[in-house]
């Protein structure tokens, strides 16, 4: 009797889980934000794939609004006023104004908005409550991200370090970019043409502004915002009058951008 019970009980549970999770998985996120059921947001479908991949800004900001509304402290808690103090990322010709929050400098000013066009999904694919990983890795555990809300490697492509060693150069770009009028264009004007060709940045204008105003524009994520110790390795895309024989360091590395990246032809979508 008591296994019986216990049975019918287990069965009378799972069909209200279920239930409870199809109500959920067809519920309007708007729906969602006015009975501010956090329970029941935090299983969004926005939350997982395929819905993450055409959420738009509008629908994460939604709920998530107060992350542009944030504000940096005015002193730190050891009592550094944040207007006498610069961090190295400042010093950059390109970098403007006081210091702000990280989801504000990459969203809303005036820089990025005329070099990149970053969008929620694009650093966030979802997030999953029970461990808060990319399930299931690959074989190579590139997209295992356990305990991350977001992959590293997309914050790796801004902000690596230069690979100074990998281009053949004698010392960092910071010693030795007068003897090249800080121009990055000396040389890659001929080699590697094709580049930023992904659906995050504004290639024309990324080269427009590098013709301007110089290296900075181009060291800023090669190497003047680095976080990391390491650099990402960019697709060799090919070029005009690109070498047939490819070196030793880039014989493993991909020819074109990873697929949720890359910019549609004309007249066709992603």
């Amino acid at each position: 009797m008591k296994v019986r019970r216990a049975f019918r009980f287990l069965i009378s549970s799972l069909l209200l889980v279920s239930a409870w999770s199809a109500s959920i998985a067809f519920a309007e996120p708007s729906s969602l934000v006015q009975t501010k059921d956090y329970q029941r947001a935090r299983w969004d479908p926005l939350h997982f794939a395929p819905a993450i991949s055409h959420a738009r800004n509008e629908d994460c900001l939604a709920c998530h609004k107060e992350i542009l509304d944030d504000k940096v402290r005015d002193k730190s808690p050891a009592g550094w006023k944040a207007s006498n103090v610069k961090a190295w990322y400042q010093t950059l010709d390109t970098y403007a104004g006081k210091q702000e929050t990280f989801h504000w400098r990459h969203m809303k000013s005036p820089y990025a908005n005329s070099v990149m066009q970053l969008q929620c999904n694009t650093c966030h694919q979802g997030n999953n409550p029970r461990d808060r990983a990319v399930n299931p890795p690959d074989k190579n555990f590139t997209a295992f991200t356990l305990r991350k809300n977001v992959n590293p490697e997309i914050c790796l492509r801004c902000h690596g370090k230069f690979p100074q060693e990998m281009m053949g150069l004698p010392m960092p770009w910071t010693e030795m970019r007068e003897s090249l009028d800080n121009n990055c264009l000396s040389c890659h004007v001929a080699i590697r043409t094709t580049r930023h060709q992904v659906n995050f940045l504004k290639p024309e204008a990324i080269e427009e502004l590098a013709q301007k105003q110089g290296g900075d524009v181009c060291y800023g994520c090669h190497g003047g915002r680095q976080w990391y110790r390491i650099s990402f390795p960019y697709p060799r895309h090919p070029w005009a009058g690109m070498p047939e024989e490819v070196p030793d360091w880039a014989k493993n590395r991909p020819t074109e951008s990873e697929a949720r990246f890359r910019i549609p032809a004309a007249g066709k979508t992603q």
